[in-house]
């Protein structure tokens, strides 16, 4: 998933999609490592996200415009 250009809801999608994959026993230790390195990065994209959209709202006058944005 590109991490750029994604959609906070399919992120959270595929997080509980790597989470259901990381919990089966028959996973391997390699397989484990790539789903964890892609569950990380997307943690942080999706904080980055949700940081930038809280930035934009605190910015918000009471016209409902952004200021500066």
């Amino acid at each position: 998933m590109e991490n750029k250009d994604f959609k906070l809801e399919e992120a959270f999608e595929r997080l509980n999609s790597i989470i259901e994959e990381l919990e089966k026993p028959d996973m391997g230790l390699e397989a484990s490592l790539s789903l964890y390195q892609e569950g990380v990065r997307l943690l942080k994209s999706c904080s980055e996200s949700i940081d930038k959209v809280e930035k934009e709202i605190m910015i918000l006058n009471e016209n409902g415009e952004t200021d500066g944005i």
